[in-house]
């Protein structure tokens, strides 16, 4: 049994992700290897290779491959499928982008988002906004699988896999890259941050959302938001956190102005500690906080931000 387990990264550096996609692949058993494709990807190589583990990196480097895009990254990953029994990567924007289409050009059905190895055929995911898990077997030659990076530890570096050079170049006709446009912050990165701070509507308006950077900046927390926050154009859809957004699991959230709507408590409810600023005792966020506050959060913030 063997896993080709698809490398994301960005700007030069192995994503943190592909640690924790490592370390499904080691609860399925068998012999790991890690595809690298890119432009330049010499580095991010060599940071694959470190990863406990894993045997070998294959490194796919040509320009074709240098913005990711999904076309040739499934064909690449479809001419290398037939070595295989699974194959993985994140459930991420990219790992979504990418794994269903090799799961349509092999002719197999996809798991999506599992959080739990059960056997080498069989994983358990979140339905229903993660009210429920369903416990899935899957029969096909090829399993297509992206993981839940949250559900699964890291592998640690320590690792020193061969890194072999592949020849393949994808046909690039059925897409090509125009442009892109990047969000800066100084602060962590939403999906890996260990400490996150998050506004609802209750925040009133974007402006306000400012009450939340003096806390993220002492804390060095990423700042995320709720789908009504996002809906009512108070902050970007790239800092939403829940169902249609990002999944998080910091080591502690902080949910200020949040009701907690299922889709919300969908992306952040396997936080280790869950605190939740509200004027509503009745709110449901209290249903799966560990520490409430009720009261007014333009009160609470700015005694919180100088108590810090």
């Amino acid at each position: 049994m063997s896993i080709l387990v698809l490398a994301e990264h960005h700007n030069g550096q192995l994503a943190a992700s592909t640690a924790h996609v490592v370390g499904a692949a080691r609860a399925i058993g068998g012999d790991i290897d890690l595809l690298v494709a890119g432009e330049n990807v010499g580095g991010v190589a060599e940071a694959a290779a470190r990863l406990d583990g894993v045997a070998r990196v294959r490194v796919a480097e040509n320009a074709v491959y240098a913005h990711q895009l999904a076309e040739p990254l499934a064909a690449l990953l479809v001419e290398l499928a037939d070595e295989y029994s699974h194959v993985l990567a994140a459930a991420s924007t990219d790992g979504k982008n990418v794994l269903p289409r090799v799961a349509a050009l092999k002719d197999v059905s996809q798991i999506s988002e599992i959080v739990s190895v059960e056997s080498a055929d069989t994983f358990k995911r979140p339905i229903y906004a993660g009210n429920a898990i369903a416990t899935v077997q899957s029969s096909d030659p090829l399993k297509v699988i992206t993981v839940r990076t949250t559900a699964f530890d890291a592998v640690s570096e320590g690792g020193a896999a061969a890194i072999e050079a592949l020849d393949f170049i994808a046909d690039s006709d059925l897409s090509r890259f125009i442009g892109e446009e990047l969000a800066q912050s100084e602060r962590p990165e939403l999906g890996g941050a260990r400490i996150v701070i998050s506004g609802g509507r209750g925040m009133g308006n974007g402006d306000n959302f400012k009450l939340l950077d003096g806390i993220a900046d002492k804390l060095g927390a990423a700042v995320g938001a709720s789908r009504a926050a996002v809906d009512a154009g108070f902050v970007p859809n790239d800092m939403q956190v829940g169902q249609t957004g990002k999944i998080v699991a910091p080591d502690l959230y902080i949910a200020v102005g949040i009701s907690g709507a299922i889709q919300h408590l969908a992306g952040m409810k396997d936080s280790k500690v869950i605190v939740a600023i509200n004027k509503d005792d009745d709110a449901p966020i209290f249903q799966v906080a560990d520490y409430g506050l009720v009261g007014d959060l333009f009160e609470i913030l700015p005694e919180l931000e100088q108590k810090l």
